[in-house]
């Protein structure tokens, strides 16, 4: 029997209103209804993403997860990011990372 997995409550523009309640199953979801398959990179980011968060309470600007990504892709990797998420960093990688939408934001 197949269990059916329910996502978390979002807000009015698709973000969790709780992201404590966000987990990998979530992100899977979130992805599809972004029309994105996730693969690796995607989740050295979206892990980067909830470390960050765990640690700071707040998501981790662009800036961070291009370093962070960089580390695992090398160069270019500021173009990988937003190859990965190709409406943005905000508008995609927050949403499938659980992230409550940034007020303040620099796109790195």
């Amino acid at each position: 029997m197949d269990t059916i997995f329910t996502i978390p409550e979002l807000d009015s523009e698709g973000y969790l209103v709780d992201p404590m309640e966000w987990d990998e199953q979530a992100a899977v979801v979130l992805a599809k209804s972004e029309n994105i398959d996730l693969e690796s990179e995607h989740w050295i980011v979206i892990r980067f993403m909830r470390s960050y968060y765990d640690e700071h309470q707040i998501a981790p600007d662009a800036r961070h997860a291009i370093k962070h990504l960089e580390q695992a892709v090398g160069a270019g990797a500021r173009n990988r990011l937003f190859e990965l998420f190709p409406f943005g960093y905000v508008a995609q990688a927050c949403r499938i990372a659980g992230m409550r939408r940034p007020r303040g934001w620099s796109t790195g």
